[in-house]
């Protein structure tokens, strides 16, 4: 019985593989970013380390905006 279990997981893994190929790379792209900043990987029962990732996640971007704004400014692009 253990080959219809190895061969109805290698079924699912070229099923899912053809349909990450499938998607765009943007679209898989926004999809983890958004799981990213959401915060999904945080335990799920734990509601501060949810929101802490959140908030932190979030200001980093800004961050990284700011900064990249900044040099822009010294740059003389904008």
């Amino acid at each position: 019985m253990p080959e219809p279990d190895k061969s109805q997981q290698e079924a699912k893994a070229i099923l899912d593989r053809a349909k990450r190929d499938q998607e765009g790379i943007l679209a898989s792209s926004m999809a983890r970013a958004s799981d990213h900043f959401a915060g999904k990987d945080a335990p799920p029962d734990d509601a501060a380390e949810l929101w802490g990732r959140r908030i932190g996640r979030s200001l980093s971007l800004i961050g990284v905006v700011v900064l990249g704004y900044l040099l822009g400014v010294q740059l003389k692009l904008w």
